[in-house]
């Protein structure tokens, strides 16, 4: 009974009506359906998964053993906060609030035979024990770095000589009889693969006050990638790559700068990555993906259901890409007045020193 319903399920979801254009079926896109054409084959979905496993361990490798030692180098230095003392009732209080309100110390003295003071104290300490070193973030962003100039510059690579980099109506040209080559294809894995980790990592990396923002990002990008693949639009999809990798490689790098305590190269630096990040994502992404993918492509291509779907997916990440440019203009501005950027870059992580100061 399980099995039939989730048949009729499947059946049902993946309706060609939905997924594909007029008079095209699963079978004619298939691979193998074609000597011509090799199109994109949806079980290959599934080796993200099992790559993103393997980023996570180089990952563990290349910050433990290149990143870190850099880091030391550099005269980063790993803070070791003392640790508080051991106290599985307060520990327990923690773990549900970090923190508490005043009648909740109230009852944790009492009930402890402890004063309030001393329990705001070991609240104070245990709160440092988890804030993260400044050694941990630059070993975060320099992995993030490493990669991006890798995606961008192997992107730039494959792309050069493909016809819709340069003529982005090539992206509707015989869709979606259109075939995915082996560099265009190793583009994708390793692209879903990257940010299944990242939604893996997020939950033990730095946290950051742009937290879920930062995680429907990763999610819709990766439902994006994978509706583009099934719907073999995967040509306009290394373009949204292309463009969404450029500027990160700055934003990382400027991040670097600033825990190593090179102000100055981290102040140009940012400055670069703002200039990038206008032009890419609130210039060539709209001005040119979305104008196309919006008006140009429904004259080019006849539409389905599955289509609206994707185009307001790439819209839902220009809308998250103006709320983190006006964090960043914020960042800029106060660097403009203050002569350095201070904070962290486009977010900033959540957990508080002892002033109570975001980092």
């Amino acid at each position: 009974m399980v099995i039939y319903l989730w048949q009729e399920f499947c059946t049902k979801f993946w309706n060609e009506d939905i997924w594909l254009p007029p008079n095209v079926t699963w079978a004619d896109i298939a691979p193998g359906s074609s000597t011509e054409v090799h199109h994109a084959d949806y079980r290959h979905l599934i080796f993200p998964l099992a790559l993103a496993l393997v980023i996570l361990v180089i990952r563990y490798i290349f910050e433990k053993y290149w990143f870190a030692p850099v880091g030391v180098s550099l005269g980063i230095k790993c803070n070791r906060p003392k640790k508080a003392p051991t106290n599985p009732v307060l520990e327990k209080a923690y773990t549900s609030h970090k923190h508490l309100k005043y009648k909740q110390i109230q009852g944790l003295a009492k009930q402890l035979d402890m004063n309030e003071r001393q329990v705001e104290w070991w609240f104070r300490l245990r709160r440092i024990q988890d804030k993260p070193s400044t050694l941990v973030k630059f070993c975060e962003n320099s992995w993030r770095c490493l990669y991006y100039m890798f995606s961008f510059t192997y992107g730039c690579v494959i792309l050069w000589e493909k016809p819709w980099l340069w003529d982005i109506n090539e992206c509707w040209i015989n869709y979606p009889h259109q075939s995915v080559s082996d560099d265009v294809w190793w583009y994708y894995m390793f692209s879903m693969a990257f940010y299944w980790s990242l939604c893996a990592s997020q939950f033990f990396d730095v946290k950051r006050k742009d937290f879920w923002q930062m995680f429907v990002h990763h999610i819709a990008t990766i439902v994006l990638m994978c509706l583009s693949w099934i719907c073999n639009l995967s040509r306009i999809g290394t373009l949204v790559l292309l463009v969404h990798d450029c500027a990160d490689i700055f934003l990382e790098a400027a991040k670097m700068a600033k825990y190593a305590g090179y102000q100055k190269v981290c102040d140009i630096i940012f400055a670069i990555f703002t200039v990038l990040w206008i032009v890419t994502r609130l210039g060539f992404y709209p001005l040119w993906i979305i104008k196309n993918t919006s008006i140009e492509a429904p004259t080019l291509v006849p539409m389905f259901p599955a289509y609206y779907i994707f185009n307001g997916l790439l819209v839902l990440l220009l809308v998250l890409h103006v709320f983190w440019t006006y964090l960043i203009i914020k960042i800029a501005y106060k660097a403009l007045n203050s002569g350095q950027m201070e904070g962290d870059i486009r977010s900033s992580s959540s957990n508080c020193s002892d002033g109570g100061a975001s980092q």
